[in-house]
This record gives C-alpha cells, structure tokens and sequence, in this order.
C-alpha cells in the first residue's frame, strides 16, 4: 500500500521529482470528479509500461542505470499489473494524493502519469511513501526517531518477528579463531 502526491501539468524523464522536466500543460480544467472517474480505469486488472528509470533490466543491467549514462533504452512493453483499490484521498489542483494498494511489479510514478495523460494533460509523482509491506504497517511497525534505544529497537524486532511465518533460523558461525562461536540469524 502507498500513500503519492501526484503533480498535475508537469512531466519528467523519471515520472518524478527527481527528473529533469520533460513537458508542461495546462490543468486547469481537472476537476475532482474528472480525477476520481479517471481512477476507475486504473482498479483492477490492467496493462502497464514500466518507466524508463527503473531496475529493471536489459542485459543485466538496470535500465535506470543505462539511461544515467545516457545509452538508447527502448521502452519495455506494458504488462498486466494489479491495483487492489485506489481512490483519491485529497485534491488541490495542482496536487492530488492518492492511496494505491497494489501486487507486485507496479510502478506508482507509472500510475500518475497514465492519469496525468488521460486527463488530458500531465503528472508527475511528487512525493511516495509505502504505509503496508505485508503484515507490515508504517503506523504501527516504523519506530520513530525519538525511540530510537536499543530496548525500542529490541522491542521492535520482536514484535515484526513475530508476523514472519515461521521462527528465524539459529545457527553457529565457524570463526578463525578456535573456542570462539558466534550466532547470528538469517
């Protein structure tokens, strides 16, 4: 699950902020209504480009890696991808946030700009934050900073341990040094 702040009339080589601007238009004429009926299209089962700036890869390299060194990167072809829900949680023209709960291989930067497109216009991801992994949950397992002990942190690990199938893996570590074991955990 994410939480992304989405920037209407401006698009960008990395379909984020962290990009160099590739277009600007109008948006103007988005309303709330044209953004929550577009969102419809994208629920569900759909097709989807991988951005450019990503880690997949082609010939075993990253294609993000490629393109920063400026090498022809072909597009890769759209791919089926799966958004559990989507809706639009805030929009203040040019800023719209979204919460996306998706399966794996989706690319939210992707999402806001196909939205950006089918508005007639264009988008760019401003800011991204993943509120679930799993069992995990960014309100109740991130510690944070103020709580930054080592018996919070201890505390934590427990906790997260404890929604992982099945118990960690003990073992005894051979070291150089004879009569010294070490344990760690995979």
């Amino acid at each position: 699950k994410y939480t992304a702040i989405g920037l209407l009339g401006r698009a960008t080589d990395t379909l984020d902020a962290t990009g160099k601007v590739t277009e600007e238009k109008p948006y103007d004429q988005v309303t709330k209504g044209d953004l929550e009926n577009v969102l419809q299209k994208f629920t569900g089962d759909i097709m989807q480009v991988p951005p450019l700036y990503s880690a997949l890869k082609k010939d075993g390299e990253r294609l993000s890696t490629l393109m920063k060194r400026g090498e022809a990167v072909e597009a890769k072809p759209a791919r089926p991808v799966r958004v559990y829900s989507l809706s639009l949680q805030h929009f203040q023209p040019p800023l719209f946030t979204l919460d996306v709960e998706c399966g794996g291989g989706f690319y939210v930067r992707s999402l806001v700009s196909d939205i950006g497109k089918e508005l007639s216009t264009c988008a760019m991801m401003q800011e991204l934050t993943r509120t679930q992994q799993g069992p995990f949950t960014l309100k109740e397992h991130a510690l944070c900073e103020d709580r930054w002990t080592i018996d919070d942190i201890a505390q934590s690990l427990e906790d997260c341990t404890a929604l992982l199938p099945g118990e960690p893996a003990h073992k005894k570590l051979k070291t150089e040094h004879l009569g010294e074991a070490a344990v760690s955990c995979e």
